[in-house]
């Protein structure tokens, strides 16, 4: 089964190597394996609530996205785009606010301790907050629901919102499912492993803390700020203690078994700290510096950025769009035109529904049909050499509903179904993309309906 794993990357600053560490670079080796199905993003809406400074925010989306590409990111194996890039998420975050409780809003970590902060400064409780702040972990929850996301990796002060985001789809699916679980209900990950990496000062790297090694800047500029780590006063040929050590810390979070167990032996035979700097800093400089270029290929080439954002946010919205007219639909949002149209197909079409049809083909091979109520053929199965088979793909499709629909649009106007990682299923090719969309929706539907019989 694949597990769709969703992460946002807030952009207010420039990463270094901390972020690097503990966040980007362990995603991006889960993003290579083969039942991960990867969404990565630019939170740049909730940016906005933490800062206003637009050349700051502009500046850090550019940063932030060349990172993770320069690192290796595969575009065609995950889904990368911007949060501002997808209409359908601020739509969602409204009909999710419709639906979530100011009480359970009042009690996120963030809102409370603006709150408290106030009280203990004798102000008005709400003095300084926006309704951005307020209603964040809405946004966020539309982050992850709009996808249906199974896993969403976390550091603990975020678990509050994954929960948040439970209950508030937990609540839609509740009024407006009618029988469907319009929403799959999200997990906060928590890499106990991931590295936190220590500053300069022996402090977590933090910008706060004035103590960070940049990821990008030149060969130079790495080497002086190793140069900058604190150590003790031990001298040449003294016995270092690695374990009390971070720049040891910061060694092993890039080197290998064996690396480490030779560097911890000098340490302890006495090498000399500025020798053991030049040696971290050979570690960096080998895990950094293609990376760096191709960094700095970006950053000097940003509409190549764009054509790759604006790529990872169609390849999103061929997801959004379809999911938010159901959702659209099930409020209550309908086309008077379409609710005419369905009485009339109901009347006339009384006592049929969507169904699968299976055949054989003159070469002996089987395959089914999948046709809409109204006759439209939605689906054409490929070949399978035993009828059996094709019953029981038929019926696990009837049984797991529309939230399990695996659908890949190709390149041109058609679509195809997966089941398990093999695709088994291809639809009619469409006059335009805006068609293969609609037939994508109305196979949603169709789907939905054998749930329900």
């Amino acid at each position: 089964m694949t597990t769709r794993i969703l992460t946002g990357i807030t952009t207010t600053g420039t990463p270094h190597l901390g972020n690097y560490a503990g966040a980007i670079r362990p995603a991006i080796v889960a993003s290579r394996q083969s039942d991960a199905d990867s969404f990565y993003f630019l939170a740049d809406y909730h940016a906005l609530i933490k800062c206003d400074d637009p050349q700051r925010i502009q500046r850090s989306r550019l940063e932030i996205a060349a990172t993770w590409l320069a690192f290796g990111l595969d575009t065609d194996r995950v889904t990368f785009y911007r949060q501002s890039d997808i209409p359908e998420i601020t739509e969602l975050t409204w009909l999710l606010t419709c639906v979530a409780g100011k009480g359970l809003l009042n009690r996120a970590h963030a809102y409370k301790a603006a709150v408290d902060k106030n009280g203990e400064n004798g102000e008005d409780p709400d003095a300084g907050v926006t309704m951005g702040l307020f209603s964040y972990p809405v946004l966020m929850a539309a982050d992850i629901l709009m996808f249906n996301a199974h896993k969403v990796p976390v550091g603990r002060d975020q678990i509050q919102h994954v929960e948040m985001a439970r209950d508030i789809a937990q609540r839609f699916n509740h009024l407006f499912g009618q029988g469907r679980e319009f929403f799959t209900l999200p997990e906060a990950v928590i890499e106990e492993s991931v590295a936190t990496l220590p500053g300069l000062d022996g402090r977590k790297m933090s910008k706060s803390y004035d103590n960070t090694i940049p990821l990008f800047g030149s060969a130079k500029q790495l080497k002086d700020s190793i140069a900058r780590i604190v150590t003790d006063s031990r001298a040449p040929g003294e016995p270092k203690d690695p374990d009390n050590s971070h720049l040891f810390t910061l060694y092993q979070a890039f080197s290998t078994p064996a690396q480490q167990a030779e560097f911890r032996q000098q340490l302890l035979e006495g090498l000399a700290w500025g020798e053991a700097k030049q040696r971290l800093f050979e570690l960096l400089e080998g895990e950094l510096g293609e990376a760096r270029e191709r960094y700095q290929h970006l950053i000097e080439k940003p509409s190549e950025l764009e054509d790759i954002l604006q790529a990872g946010a169609a390849k999103a919205r061929r997801i959004a769009t379809p999911f938010l007219q159901e959702l659209r639909e099930a409020v209550g949002l309908r086309s008077f035109r379409n609710e005419l149209q369905s009485t009339a197909k109901a009347k006339k079409k009384a006592g049929k529904s969507a169904r699968f049809v299976s055949f054989r083909e003159q070469d002996g091979s089987f395959r089914f049909r999948f046709l809409a109520a109204d006759g439209e053929q939605l689906l054409l199965s490929r070949p399978f050499t035993d009828p059996k088979a094709v019953g029981v793909a038929t019926q696990r499709l009837a049984t797991l509903g529309a939230d399990a629909l695996e659908l890949r649009a190709d390149e041109g106007n058609q679509f195809t179904l997966w089941l398990d990682g093999e695709c088994i299923a291809d639809s009619p090719d469409y006059d335009d993309v805006n068609a293969r969309d609609a037939a994508m929706l109305r196979l949603h539907t169709a789907v939905a309906t054998l749930a329900g019989a």
